[in-house]
């Protein structure tokens, strides 16, 4: 009963299993929970012309970080993200788990996650996967077996995950997306 009255106050819906918190946001800086620190990028490393921001606010209520910006295909760009690095702890009990939930708020667009793993060289490999950001906070769970491998040959293998990125990717759009917390989900 009480988790049931948490979620109907929070407008939150109760997770089934349990979770490995990488960011819960309790920090107030750009430190996630897991003690790494969230990096912006931008295609502006190749020569892109894009640009966004990392915040931390608070957003409907809520702690979060920002990222907010112009995604430009300019000069073949098309990109911002924010990254997150992943220790080996945390890679040896991700396997364990059934795939990442993040809580979420945006401008109604749609954006990636994209996972980069050992034995990864080219900047642009990854598996990834995308989720619609609505403006107002939801949780959205992302089954690994859902990422698909782009630009690399191989399947997942969650042992071997180095860095968690956000990404406002492939097309020209204002990017407003805010990140409450990011885990590790098991069903």
């Amino acid at each position: 009963m009480l988790g049931l009255l948490l979620a109907i106050a929070t407008g939150y819906a109760m997770e089934a299993g349990p979770l490995l918190p990488l960011d819960d946001r309790a920090s107030g800086d750009l430190h996630a929970s897991n003690g790494a620190e969230w990096r912006l990028f931008s295609d502006r490393v190749m020569g892109g012309v894009s640009a966004g921001t990392l915040t931390v606010e608070e957003v409907a209520g809520r702690s979060c970080l920002r990222m907010r910006g112009d995604v430009r295909l300019d000069n073949n760009g098309g990109f911002i993200q924010i990254a997150l690095d992943v220790d080996e702890q945390q890679r040896r009990s991700a396997a364990d788990y059934d795939g990442l939930l993040l809580d979420v708020y945006g401008n109604d667009e749609q954006y990636n996650v994209h996972l980069r793993t050992a034995g990864m060289r080219a900047p642009w490999q990854s598996y990834r996967a995308h989720f619609n950001a609505t403006p107002a906070w939801r949780t959205v769970k992302l089954p690994f077996s859902g990422f698909e491998a782009y630009r690399f040959e191989g399947s997942f293998d969650a042992t071997t995950l180095r860095r968690i990125g956000i990404v406002a990717i492939g097309r020209a759009f204002a990017a407003d997306v805010c990140i409450g917390r990011l885990a590790f989900y098991r069903d």
